[in-house]
């Protein structure tokens, strides 16, 4: 299914890190930078999408509100976007739908998050029909539990190491040295990550990503809105993917502790994760062979390997192979996570899938001082949240 383009007019961010104030404060830092960036004054905008932060109140349930109101009430519509990690592409979406049915032409997205200290739980209160309450209530399951069973999935799988896993933190944390927005600006050696203390084997801490505090924001419109402040050949937004699962999902996915069965019924085509690229670039008309760059969801350096595969930029069981052969390093045919990744950055939930279309727009103009990739010219993004929502954003110039 092809849809129209809309243009990347501005993108803003707010560092990473743990700043403890409110997550409005990080928005609106993001927002009036990406309305700098797109020369746009904030009373033009015409639609304001924002993604929730479930976590910080009334406040971050409805997000759309709260950022426009902190801008300064201006009679904008708005929209509010839960979808875990995918909230800022689900968010991203809702205003690029408005774009392109004509209900505007010019519209800001903004997600941002204050991150408790330790792991993301679920919110307080018994709930025993809630299957994120019950991972943990049941077994325990913070989310390094998930993200290490899926590592030892891959080296029974395919063979992985350890080393390899070290490899992808070695990558990002050299990618993120030249990211101002990055929280974590060190270059580690895998000698450092080996020595890093054990969270849920193999993965050790190093290779498990923070919470963090941040936010990112976009000003997007319409093409002809672009050429009318002078902008001919802007970066556009050419698909947006936000699939959920077919029946049978026969790969365990958090939160849930069980999976259908396939038994009696065949499998789907594709997996979960392998349709939320297919998706992207069925709509946008290319293939993975196009892709210059690619910023994917490293939770753990072992699932930036499976994302390798799942956006096919080669087959099961070959991402070792790219990783070692330098192909998703910088300076290599695919660079991944040239950001620094969630490895440099943590994690700040409804602001990561917006971060990640930041820095493929910074790629795509030739704006990313000290990592940028030569003559890229489409760049992807791709994550999961939790309970079956996929997000994949493709860009190009």
């Amino acid at each position: 299914m092809s849809v129209g383009e809309v243009a990347v007019l501005g993108v803003g961010m707010h560092p990473w890190g743990k700043w403890g104030r409110n997550f409005v404060e990080y928005g609106v830092v993001a927002a009036r930078a990406a309305l700098a960036d797109a020369e746009v004054d904030w009373r033009d905008i015409q639609f304001v999408a924002g993604g929730e932060t479930v976590r910080n109140g009334y406040p971050g349930y409805v997000a759309g509100a709260t950022f426009a109101q902190a801008l300064g009430w201006q009679g904008a519509p708005v929209v509010s976007a839960y979808a875990a990690c995918a909230s800022g592409a689900t968010a991203l979406n809702a205003a690029r739908a408005q774009i392109l049915a004509g209900l505007c032409d010019v519209a800001l997205v903004v997600g941002a998050d204050t991150t408790p200290k330790g792991f993301l739980a679920p919110n307080a209160g018994e709930r025993g029909d809630d299957p994120d309450w019950l991972r943990f209530r049941l077994l325990g399951a913070t989310n390094p539990t998930y993200f290490g069973l899926y590592a030892r999935r891959r080296m029974e799988q395919y063979g992985a190491t350890p080393d390899h896993f070290a490899k992808v933190k070695v990558k990002n944390a050299r990618h993120g040295l030249n990211n101002p927005y990055a929280r974590f600006r060190k270059e580690v050696t895998i000698e450092d990550v080996n020595a890093s203390p054990m969270v849920s084997d193999p993965l050790r801490l190093l290779e498990i990503c923070a919470t963090s505090d941040g936010a990112a924001a976009l000003v997007i419109c319409s093409l002809d809105y672009a050429r009318s402040r002078g902008v001919s050949n802007p970066v556009r937004i050419a698909a947006v993917s936000t699939v959920t699962p077919t029946y049978p999902n026969t790969v365990i996915e958090m939160p849930n502790f069980a999976t259908d069965s396939a038994f009696g019924v065949p499998e789907p085509e594709r997996s979960f994760r392998d349709s939320i690229a297919y998706a992207a670039y069925e709509q946008a008309g290319i293939g993975p062979e196009d892709v210059n760059l690619a910023e994917v969801y490293d939770l753990s350096t072992s699932l930036e390997l499976d994302w390798y595969e799942n956006i096919g930029l080669c087959a099961p069981g070959e991402a070792e192979q790219l990783l070692d052969a330098g192909v998703t390093t910088l300076g290599g045919r695919v660079p991944v996570n040239v950001s620094g990744g969630l490895a440099s950055f943590g994690e700040a939930v409804p602001a990561q899938a917006i971060q990640q279309v930041c820095e493929i727009t910074w790629q795509l103009r030739g704006q990313a001082e000290g990592r940028q990739v030569e003559g890229a010219r489409v760049g992807l993004t791709v994550n999961q949240g939790l309970f079956g929502h996929g997000s994949c954003v493709i860009a190009k110039r």
